[in-house]
């Protein structure tokens, strides 16, 4: 029988954490499991969790919170992969703002439903990024994307909102931010044996699809093909910014002059001109940044998703 971690995050979704605490142990009770679940008590907490319950042989380690928590827990068993626990499955309840990475596995946002996908434990294995630079000029994983410039700035803005939950939320910032951040950096971008230098309002890098609960980022993007799907805006107007949301939240930004697309399986991004605010599945990897490079790791990662596999 399978034993399950589960990592709670009681902070997530402004404290949805702690309410669904109960409710997923008697789900998951319910449901016949072999399950411990436990607190994360400060940020980084879960990255601990996860890597201890891999080690002490837990076959499943479960993030029960945002994108955060799931990037946490998803460190942790990377820290363990390189002591030597290659096999430990991850699984993800969420219950955050944004939800992003449960949307690119097809996770669904129902409590019970997600639990009964974790009984089921069908498997599918993705890749995993690594960005190194910033505040981590040793590495951190990520599992979703990875946003330089405008989209960070909307994230730091969006978690001020202390009234707001979800998707308005990244709106609500996201109109902040355009009379926050709206002069773009020059940047020099290197890629598959080229260099570019230009303006770039904003560096999208992503695994998945979907960043802020409803920027389709990478509309055609896949877990499970070894590239990351690049997307730069250049230098806009503030009114060209406004008008660029609504075509993020359709997934039809590509058609836009100012918008570029390509695939690469790694991507180095420096400031020329202007520093660097990014984030990693909403974390903070640096305020102002000088260069971070982003890679797709070889290895894959078993996940808990349905028998219907990843979007795309």
């Amino acid at each position: 029988m399978r034993r399950y971690k589960i990592i709670v995050n009681p902070a997530s979704g402004r404290g949805l954490g702690s309410k669904s605490y109960p409710l997923i142990e008697k789900q998951l009770g319910l449901l016949g499991l072999d399950f411990d679940m436990e607190w994360t008590e400060a940020p980084g907490h879960a990255v601990k969790l996860a890597e201890q319950a891999a080690m002490e042989g837990y076959d499943v380690v479960a993030a029960a919170g945002g994108d955060g928590t799931i990037n946490e827990v998803l460190n942790g068993l990377m820290q363990a992969r390189s002591n030597g626990r290659p096999n430990t499955i991850l699984g993800v309840i969420p219950i955050g703002r944004g939800n992003d990475f449960c949307y690119g596995i097809n996770v669904p946002h129902d409590l019970p439903a997600a639990c009964e996908l974790l009984a089921k434990c069908e498997t599918k294995p993705i890749n995993i990024g690594l960005v190194v630079g910033g505040d981590y000029p040793e590495g951190r994983y990520f599992g979703n994307g990875v946003g330089i410039g405008f989209d960070a700035v909307v994230g730091f803005e969006a978690l001020k909102l202390k009234r707001l939950h979800g998707f308005p939320s990244y709106i609500v910032a996201a109109l902040k931010t355009i009379l926050l951040y709206f002069q773009a950096p020059t940047v020099q971008i290197e890629m598959d044996g080229q260099t570019y230098t230009q303006p770039a309002l904003m560096v999208s890098l992503m695994n998945g699809r979907r960043l802020g609960g409803g920027f389709m980022m990478a509309p055609n993007g896949e877990m499970d093909d070894g590239l990351l799907d690049l997307c730069i805006a250049g230098q806009v107007s503030r009114l060209g910014i406004l008008a660029l949301i609504p075509r993020f939240m359709a997934g039809t930004q590509a058609s836009h002059p100012a918008i570029q697309t390509q695939q690469a399986a790694a991507i180095k991004v420096s400031a020329i001109d202007g520093t660097l605010p990014a984030h990693g599945d909403g974390e903070t990897l640096c305020t102002a940044g000088q260069a971070l490079t982003i890679s797709i790791v070889p290895e894959l990662m078993d996940v808990i998703t349905p028998s219907a596999g990843l979007s795309g």
